[in-house]
């Protein structure tokens, strides 16, 4: 019972205008737990934690659709989850506004790394109003593929891009190109 007091004494809740507070009641802090599966809620984390899911226009219906994704640390018994290398585990949730359904196939989503050189199959975006999947890398790229048809063992897209999205993370700059180390062609990946 102690235990359970210091929980709704110390657990965090959201007010009414966004921010923070603490629990009044234990029945709050349930009502926390049972509509999100535990406290930390991916879609109630900080700004910094949301990316923007731009539309590429290239596939007819989907010009005017918009998203936004979220990251979050991945949970587990013992705090952060940690994948087999030793790698941060993250679990991201994206959303998307007038996307129309697909024509001729199906939307695909998956992850990547920056440089597109791994590459993962999340899963099949059967909802637009929203998906979530898990990720290995701190910084990763969100992709949704046209796809012909739904493929578990694939390994990499076929179909167009339809929408794309960076983690903040992935937005971060190496300064290797200024200065002293000018030698990296900074302008080549868009910075100048």
């Amino acid at each position: 019972m102690a235990l359970t007091a210091l929980l709704v004494v110390a657990a965090p809740v959201r007010n009414a205008e966004g921010g923070w507070r603490v629990a009044d009641s234990r029945s709050e802090v349930a009502g926390d737990v049972a509509a999100c599966g535990a406290l930390h809620r991916a879609d109630s984390g900080p700004e910094y934690y949301r990316f923007p899911m731009v539309s590429t226009k290239r596939v007819p219906g989907t010009g005017n659709a918009t998203g936004v994704g979220e990251v979050a640390f991945a949970q587990s018994p013992y705090g952060v989850a940690l994948g087999t290398d030793g790698s941060y585990q993250y679990d991201f949730t994206v959303r998307f506004e007038r996307l129309a359904p697909a024509r001729g196939g199906t939307y695909v989503v998956w992850t990547t790394t920056p440089e597109l050189d791994q590459v993962a199959l999340a899963g099949e975006l059967t909802e637009p109003a929203g998906f979530s999947g898990r990720v290995a890398w701190n910084k990763f790229l969100v992709v949704v593929t046209l796809e012909p048809a739904f493929d578990p063992d694939a390994t990499m897209w076929t179909g167009p891009i339809v929408i794309r999205g960076m983690s903040r993370s992935g937005m971060m700059h190496t300064m290797a190109g200024h200065g002293p180390f000018e030698e990296k062609n900074c302008a080549a990946y868009g910075y100048e």
